[in-house]
């Protein structure tokens, strides 16, 4: 049976894929899908990936198994009895487990995530954060757009309970670098200045204004180094003037049917201003 939502608020336990295939009657939009919204996606993107999906990826494995590990709650993780993924044998039983909703691993990545999950624990933020006596993991809130009378959502990895001090939102991210200067580029490649407001807005939403929000990066490879990292003010309202016209997009699309790619007309194009320069 799958979850519907009807109400605005903070929700447990619903299960990872009723989220992602959206419980709100009618439809709405998540973090995820505000940034597929705009450049350099656009909404045509935005419409296939919601009513297609994505294709399970291999390389987002160790990530998934990872949060399932830290936070103790996320899919079944299967460890695969096999070297590699060269023998068909291995393939198979990795797409089986995907189509059933687990994370396949080999045994050496079964290794790889219990130490990272083990590295978490003794890191001395990271640790106290993510204390299961302190906060509920994969925490869903629904709430409703006041400009727009859109649904949005989203899915907090963690959320300290306000019993504990200032209720604090935690999201943990595998990374190939825990290097600050990493993360800075991660956190514009991948639009988390976006996430985070968009978090923290719906929690304010939802009458929960006073939270913070912080990051917690952890590399894939020993040490499994981790580190803690909150977003400025001035990074946190760009984030929340995309988010803005994300959701008036939507709004508008949703509204008219119409979900158009990169350009609706010939547009007149130049090459980058670098190739003049090498044609020099």
């Amino acid at each position: 049976m799958t979850t519907t939502i009807t109400r605005p608020g903070l929700y447990d336990g619903i299960p990872d894929a009723d989220y992602h295939a959206d419980p709100i009657p009618g439809g709405s939009l998540s973090s995820t899908g505000a940034r597929l919204l705009l450049p350099p996606s656009c909404p045509a993107r935005f419409q296939h990936w919601r009513q297609h999906g994505g294709r399970p990826r291999a390389a987002f494995d160790i990530g998934h198994a990872a949060h399932r590990l830290v936070l103790g709650v996320g899919p079944d993780l299967v460890v695969i009895d096999a070297p590699d993924w060269r023998t068909k044998a291995a393939r198979d039983a990795r797409d089986a487990a995907h189509a059933a909703g687990q994370v396949p691993l080999l045994a050496a990545e079964y290794d790889v995530v219990q130490a990272m999950a083990a590295a978490i624990r003794e890191h001395p933020i990271a640790g106290p954060l993510l204390d299961p006596s302190t906060g509920r993991p994969e925490v869903t809130a629904a709430w409703i757009d006041t400009n727009t009378g859109t649904w949005l959502r989203a899915r907090y990895d963690w959320l300290r309970d306000q019993t504990h001090g200032r209720p604090i939102i935690v999201d943990y991210k595998t990374t190939d670098s825990a290097d600050p200067s990493g993360i800075r580029r991660s956190i514009y490649r991948y639009g988390y200045y976006q996430q985070d407001p968009w978090y923290l807005d719906g929690l304010a939403a939802l009458g929960v204004d006073d939270a913070a929000f912080l990051f917690v990066f952890q590399e894939k490879t020993p040490p499994y180094l981790v580190t803690v990292v909150e977003l400025d003010d001035y990074d946190r309202a760009a984030g929340r003037d995309r988010n803005r016209r994300a959701i008036d997009i939507y709004a508008h699309c949703t509204a008219t049917g119409e979900w158009p790619g990169y350009a609706t007309d010939v547009i007149p194009i130049s090459l980058p201003t670098w190739a003049h320069h090498e044609e020099q």
